[in-house]
């Protein structure tokens, strides 16, 4: 019986009880919406720089929402809240870019 239930089709009423919403979504789903978010902020990054006048900077894009976080994308797929991604200082970045 076991194996009948760990090999249940992703649609499952049982992979949406245990899952919620995050059964429907696929490994293609997940890759779709990366890349929406990563071409949206690529456009908003050509924007800030070849269309904005000084200090007329445009509000960055909102990630599609994913399964397991709130509408404004504030906790992480296992219900916890988000960390916040640490500074990186000029010193970094000019060791990194060389």
């Amino acid at each position: 019986m076991l194996v009948l239930i760990k090999h249940l089709p992703r649609d499952s009423a049982l992979q949406r009880e245990l899952h919620g919403e995050a059964a429907e979504w696929s490994v293609t789903d997940h890759l779709l919406a990366a890349a929406v978010d990563h071409l949206a902020v690529s456009n908003w990054m050509f924007l800030c720089v070849n269309g904005a006048e000084d200090g007329d900077q445009p509000e960055p894009p909102k990630p599609v929402p994913r399964p397991g976080t709130g509408e404004d994308g504030d906790e992480t797929p296992d219900g916890g809240p988000e960390q916040a991604p640490e500074a990186v200082s000029a010193g970094q970045l000019a060791r990194f870019f060389g």
